[in-house]
C-alpha cells in the first residue's frame, strides 16, 4: 500500500517550491500570531538548513512524498515544534502552490531557451540570406524563395510557442495558499501577504476550485506539445535535407552519430529524437486530459499522476531547444544543390501564368494554358524542366500573347527577389521581415 500510493519517487524534484511555500506560509502564521514568532523563526532556520543540504546534492529520507518528507526532516532537526508548520495549510493547497513555482520556473525556463534558439535561426538567415532554394508543397516543386525566407518560418513559430508559455504564466498568477482542503480555514490567515510574498500578483477566489485545477498544468504542457511539434517539422527537414538525395544542408557533426556496422554513416539521430520526443509529449498532453476529465471536485488522489507527464515535457522541451540551438547555429547550407534544384520542377511555371494574367487574360484561363504546356514538357522533356530552355516558338503555342521580355521573369533569383508583398521572400520584404525579427529578440 505505501509503495503503491508513494510519489517520493518522483515529487522530490519539488523540494525547493515547497520549503520556499512553507517559508511563506509560517512568516504569515507569526504575522497574524496564530504562530509565536519565536517558533516561526526556529522553523524557518530549520527549513532553510534542509533546502541548503538539497542545493549541495543531499537527499531526504523516502517519505510518502516530498510533503511529508521535508515535515518529518524538520522536526527530526528541531523537534515538535516543527509541527506547527502545517497550521492553516492542507497537502492539497501546498501540492498546487508547489507545481505552480515548479511551472513558473519551467515556463520561463522554456521562454529563455526559445529567444536562445530564435537567436540562431536569425542568425542562419543573415548568414545565408543571398541562397536560392526552391520552395515545396506537398513535398513538390514549388516555387522558388530564399533559405533565409523560408527558416524565419522556425523563428515565428517559435514566436507563437514562447507567447503560449507567457500566457499560462498570466492564467497561474493567483496564490492557492489558504484554501486548504477545500473550504478555506477559520483561523485568521493572510492570503493576501503569502500572494505578495510568493511573487503572485492575486488570489484565487474560490477554495474548491484551487484545490482541483491542473489547467495551469496542461496548458504548459500543450504549449510544450505543440513547441514539440514545430521543433519536430524542423527536425524532418534536417533528415530529409541532409540526405544524399537532396544534399542541401550537412549538419554539425557532434549532433550526428556514425552506424555501428557501416564505416562512411553519419546519422541525423539527435533531429531524429527530437522527432520520436515529440510523441511522447504529445502523449503527455493526452495523459494529463484523460486524467482529470471524469473527477468530482474537489482534490482527488489521481492527481497525483499529474507530475511525471508535466516533468517529462518541461525536461523534453528544454533539452530538444538545446539541440535545435546548435543545429539552427552549426548546419551549414550547400547554396550550389540548392540552386541546381531551382532549375528542375518547372518551379517557373507560375511566373508563366501571371506573365499571361498581367497581360490581361484571365488568370483561370492563363492557369489553364501553362497547365497544358507542363504537360506537353513533360512528355516530350526536350528541354528539360527549367523553362528558361524552352524557346519562344514553343511558349507561343498556348498563348500569342507570349513575347520576347517572358525571358527576363524566368530568372529563379529575380523571380524570388520580385515577391515583395508583405511577407513575402521577395529581397525587399525578407529584409523588412529580418528588422522585425530582430526587433522581438532585443
Amino acid at each position: 500500500m505505501e509503495d503503491y500510493i508513494s510519489s517520493f519517487s518522483f515529487d522530490r524534484r519539488l523540494a525547493p517550491y515547497d520549503i520556499e511555500g512553507s517559508i511563506a506560509h509560517v512568516r504569515m502564521l507569526s504575522a497574524k500570531r496564530i504562530v509565536p514568532s519565536k517558533d516561526a523563526a526556529k522553523i524557518i532556520r530549520g527549513l532553510k538548513s534542509i533546502g541548503s543540504d538539497i542545493a549541495k546534492g543531499k537527499r531526504l529520507p523516502k517519505a510518502e512524498d516530498i510533503h511529508f518528507a521535508v515535515e518529518a526532516e524538520l522536526v527530526r532537526r528541531i523537534g515538535d515544534v516543527g509541527k506547527k508548520m502545517h497550521t492553516a495549510r492542507s497537502r492539497n493547497d501546498q501540492v498546487v502552490l508547489d507545481l505552480k513555482l515548479y511551472v513558473r520556473k519551467a515556463a520561463n525556463d522554456v521562454i529563455g531557451k526559445i529567444v536562445k534558439t530564435q537567436k540562431a535561426v536569425l542568425g542562419c538567415a543573415s548568414k545565408n540570406s543571398s541562397v536560392l532554394m526552391p520552395g515545396y508543397t506537398h513535398l513538390q516543386h514549388g516555387q522558388p524563395l530564399f533559405f533565409a525566407h523560408h527558416i524565419l518560418a522556425y523563428g515565428w513559430m517559435l514566436e507563437r510557442d514562447k507567447g503560449r508559455f507567457k500566457d499560462t504564466l498570466k492564467r497561474l498568477d493567483e496564490n492557492p495558499l489558504g484554501a486548504c482542503a477545500f473550504a478555506g480555514t477559520a483561523f485568521p490567515i493572510d492570503r493576501a501577504k503569502t500572494a505578495r510574498a510568493l511573487g503572485f500578483s492575486k488570489t484565487s477566489e474560490n477554495s474548491v476550485d484551487t484545490v482541483s485545477d491542473r489547467d495551469f498544468i496542461v496548458e504548459f504542457v500543450f504549449a510544450s506539445a505543440l513547441l514539440m511539434t514545430h521543433l519536430s517539422r524542423f527536425a524532418e527537414e534536417m533528415v530529409t535535407w541532409s540526405s544524399s538525395e537532396f544534399g542541401f544542408v550537412k549538419l554539425p557533426e557532434h549532433l550526428t552519430s556514425g552506424s555501428s556496422i557501416m564505416p562512411q554513416k553519419r546519422n541525423p539521430d539527435t533531429a531524429e529524437l527530437i522527432r520520436g520526443k515529440s510523441s511522447k509529449t504529445i502523449g503527455n498532453l493526452t495523459q494529463l486530459l484523460s486524467l482529470i476529465k471524469n473527477l468530482p471536485l474537489s482534490y482527488n488522489r489521481d492527481l497525483q499522476e499529474d507530475k511525471p507527464p508535466l516533468f517529462d515535457a518541461a525536461d523534453t522541451a528544454l533539452a530538444s531547444l538545446d539541440i535545435a540551438e546548435q543545429t539552427f547555429a552549426g548546419m551549414k547550407v550547400n547554396a550550389e544543390r540548392m540552386d541546381e534544384e531551382c532549375r528542375k520542377g518547372y518551379l517557373l511555371a507560375t511566373e508563366l501564368a501571371d506573365y499571361l494574367a498581367r497581360k490581361g487574360m484571365p488568370f483561370r484561363k492563363a492557369h489553364a494554358a501553362v497547365k497544358q504546356l507542363i504537360n506537353s514538357l513533360r512528355i516530350n522533356f526536350k528541354f528539360g524542366e527549367d523553362l528558361e530552355n524552352v524557346p519562344l516558338s514553343e511558349l507561343r503555342e498556348y498563348s500569342t500573347l507570349f513575347e520576347q521580355d517572358i525571358f527576363k521573369h524566368l530568372s529563379p533569383r529575380l523571380n524570388a527577389a520580385a515577391k515583395n508583398s508583405y511577407g513575402g521572400t521577395g529581397s525587399k520584404a525578407l529584409a523588412v521581415q529580418i528588422r522585425n525579427f530582430k526587433k522581438l529578440l532585443k
